[in-house]
């Protein structure tokens, strides 16, 4: 009696010994889940692209960042010029053109619309990374622009 006894508390402590150790070992994953990667071609000396890559972060965005500009990534990846803005980037099979509220972003990724991606082309003030102290408040009415794989655009969503 007393042996099974301690047999039964050997495997107890045993169990509870390896789920220690595979909770320990998936801590991290489990504390901070990885965020959507999307990668973003910018110039390293444009402030507004670190404020829209902040935005991205805090929405829970894992960001890679290349420093080399954003035309060339542009072209590869098929964004027509019209749309063009300070930063290219690429997640979930989709192009994302310009300053794109973090939120469009996520309803692109659950909708999957057949399409490019998205853009908001120049640089509106009031858009994420366009909207710093700097700006004094101001907010000026922009679209974000559905790209079409053929270069068309569509409104996605009305900021005014």
């Amino acid at each position: 009696m007393a042996g099974e006894k301690i047999m039964r508390d050997i495997a107890i402590h045993r169990r509870r010994l390896i789920g220690a150790t595979l909770l320990a070992a998936a801590w991290p994953a489990l504390a901070k889940p990885a965020g959507t990667l999307i990668e973003v071609w910018k110039d390293p000396q444009c402030g507004c692209c670190h404020d829209w890559i902040a935005h991205l972060e805090a929405a829970g965005f894992t960001v890679r960042t290349f420093e080399e500009g954003n035309d060339v990534a542009r072209r590869r990846l098929g964004m027509p010029e019209a749309y063009a803005s300070c930063h290219t980037a690429r997640v979930g099979g989709y192009v994302i053109e310009g300053h794109v509220p973090a939120a469009d972003i996520r309803r692109l990724l659950a909708e999957r619309p057949q399409a490019l991606g998205l853009a908001v082309p120049g640089m509106p003030v009031g858009s994420p990374g366009m909207d710093g102290p700097a700006y004094g408040g101001r907010r000026d009415p922009y679209n974000v622009l559905l790209i079409a794989r053929n270069g068309g655009a569509a409104i996605f969503k009305r900021y005014s």
